[in-house]
């Protein structure tokens, strides 16, 4: 009697499937030294270096030689670029990386003389290099001795050592540094807190923006918006040249308050002349200022009439200044005609071209 046991359902068979499992979970079975699996590690860890210049140095750590860090490397370009698993254009920009970061010395293509071939390039370390991977020792640097620690009893009541630490917050928290400026601290009363106006100041430097141009432009209406953080933000991305239209501004506004200064001045000067009479260089035009300085009379000897000058006291002013009128006391008195008398020989010059009309009609 067989007390055998019956098989199981898929005892005793080999499947092709376990086969296939072990090899896609092959891995490399290569046991490299300490020193050379510690290069390739740091070499993967530099944070300075792009990637692609990370995974050639790290195949650049596992081909040198522990023993001579600083010798050729004796690779192929093929077996790097597996190694690195890049291709052979990223390869060589990798190569450019590490050459600018001063890892890696490219030397020239070697020649042979006599035979008149070229040899190969072979790629080595820096000293800079080695010490980064860890295959060279750096170098000791001598620091002078310390003064004595002293070594008196912990105590009783406070704690020392690590705890013992500054728990002072205004050596712990973040502050901003500085003050707001003041032609901005108007936004304030817009609800604006000073971290805000500072991270807007910083924004407005990267749209190419100065925020107090932005803000001295836009006031009246950044005032009376609903929502002014919304629309300060909205104005930073407007591609606007906000400093254009403040110098603009500017200039609206000096040319105004000059113009004011000008008529104040001729309205002094038109009070300061009130009464007196006034002569050009060529002495044909006569300036008369009323008694109140409110009117200027002017008369011209050509026409012997005085006529009402407008808007006169600015460029009255002006005039007098300048040298282009003079008072009739400093010039002779005598040479310049009077207003009546200019009126009287232009009357005169009148009934003379009459007559002679009239005789020359009559014959």
């Amino acid at each position: 009697m067989s007390i055998a046991q019956p098989l199981v359902a898929g005892e005793g068979e080999t499947h092709p499937a376990d086969s296939e499992a072990v090899v896609a979970f092959y891995a490399d079975a290569v046991n490299l030294p300490w020193k050379i699996f510690r290069a390739t590690f740091r070499a993967n860890h530099i944070d300075a270096l792009p990637q692609r210049a990370r995974a050639v140095l790290a195949a650049l750590a596992r081909t040198v030689d522990q023993a001579k860090p600083f010798a050729a490397i004796f690779a192929r370009r093929e077996l790097l670029t597996g190694r690195a698993m890049q291709s052979m254009r990223t390869f060589y920009r990798s190569l450019d990386d590490l050459e600018s970061a001063g890892l890696i010395d490219r030397r020239p293509q070697g020649r042979y003389v006599e035979a008149g071939l070229f040899g190969r390039a072979y790629l080595h370390l820096t000293q800079q290099a080695a010490e980064l991977l860890g295959l060279v020792e750096p170098p000791v640097v001598h620091v002078p001795a310390a003064e004595p620690v002293s070594l008196t009893s912990p105590s009783a009541t406070v704690a020392d050592g690590g705890i013992y630490k500054d728990l002072s917050p205004a050596s712990s928290q973040k502050r901003q540094p500085g003050q707001v400026p003041a032609d901005l601290q108007r936004l304030r009363s817009l609800g604006f807190l000073d971290f805000l106006i500072f991270k807007l100041m910083r924004e407005a430097r990267e749209h190419g923006k100065r925020l107090s141009d932005v803000v001295e432009v836009t006031w009246q209406h950044l005032k009376a918006a609903q929502r002014p953080i919304c629309y300060l933000r909205a104005l930073l991305r407007n591609p606007v040249d906000f400093s254009h239209l403040l110098r603009q501004k500017t200039q609206t506004i000096v040319e105004v308050q000059a113009k004011v200064i000008e008529q104040a001045h001729g309205e002094r000067t038109a009070r300061e002349c009130a009464g007196q009479r006034f002569v050009d260089a060529s002495g044909e035009t006569t300036y008369v200022v009323s008694d109140d300085g409110d009117a200027l009379t002017v008369f011209k000897t050509s026409e012997g009439v005085g006529r009402q000058a407008a808007n006169w006291k600015a460029g009255f002013a002006h005039a007098l200044a300048g040298g282009f009128i003079r008072r009739t006391s400093e010039v002779s008195v005598a040479a310049m005609p009077t207003a009546a008398e200019a009126a009287r020989a232009h009357l005169a010059n009148l009934r003379a071209r009459l007559r002679g009309g009239m005789d020359a009609s009559s014959h």
